[in-house]
């Protein structure tokens, strides 16, 4: 990376701060505990998987209330039937797994933020879910923070609305902010149609994940050279 060129990094959340496939083995076991005490609530279960796949269905769609939209395409045409629904997705994915994302962060994520800040470079958040509750639960602190379902953005990736507004609340060129995620698909079209640079995350081993502290040695390793370069000035004399 270029980081002379860089006043802003960007991150996606799921799948780019922590690791999915922790959480899911925590989450299906809390699932499956409750439900098994409670077989006639099952169907929340179908929901959730329904929500999820309406989701995925829905790529780049834009539209008037999108965080209403995404529980009305499970609803069937049943209005009635969609407090029910927010609830349950509420608690299984915006409430619940919270508690465990400290434990399923990407190693390096703190020291990053922190040599982020060092070099002064501004980070922002870009989730197609609401981030604020996840950072706090990472103990992570952005400079600002938007999701798909916010009012001013009412998009889903790879629509690069979200992105552009990000940069716009910077006060930066798309082109000075890099933006970090885990799926080309999404993230890295979502850059693209955005014309900021993108940095896909290495899907690598917990025990051997490297990314974020080679980011991090990156980022002091041209400081130091920075910090170290001879004044032309001073040579001339």
């Amino acid at each position: 990376m270029e980081w002379q060129h860089i006043k802003a990094v960007i991150l996606d959340v799921d799948g780019t701060l922590y690791t999915q496939g922790k959480l899911r083995r925590k989450m299906l076991y809390d699932l499956l505990g409750h439900y098994a005490l409670r077989p006639w609530r099952l169907r929340d279960m179908l929901v959730l998987r329904r929500f999820r796949h309406e989701r995925e269905k829905h790529v780049a769609y834009e539209g008037p209330d999108l965080e209403a939209d995404q529980y009305a395409w499970c609803a069937d045409n049943r209005p009635q039937a969609i407090p029910a629904i927010r609830r349950v997705v509420n608690r299984w994915m915006f409430e619940h797994p919270n508690q465990y994302l400290s434990g399923c962060m990407y190693p390096g994520i703190p020291e990053f933020f922190a040599a982020l800040r060092a070099r002064g470079i501004s980070i922002g958040i870009y989730s197609d879910y609401p981030a604020h509750a996840k950072l706090a639960a990472m103990n992570l602190a952005a400079d600002v923070v938007i999701s798909s379902t916010d009012a001013a953005v009412n998009r889903l990736k790879p629509n690069p609305r979200g992105l552009l507004l990000l940069a716009e609340e910077l006060g930066l060129a798309p082109e000075q902010c890099l933006f970090i995620g885990d799926r080309p698909e999404l993230d890295g079209e979502c850059a693209r149609r955005a014309g900021m640079p993108f940095l896909l995350v290495e899907q690598q081993p917990l025990p051997e994940f490297d990314f974020y502290h080679g980011l991090t040695r990156q980022l002091r390793a041209t400081q130091t050279t920075t910090t170290h370069e001879p004044d032309p000035c001073t040579l001339q004399r």
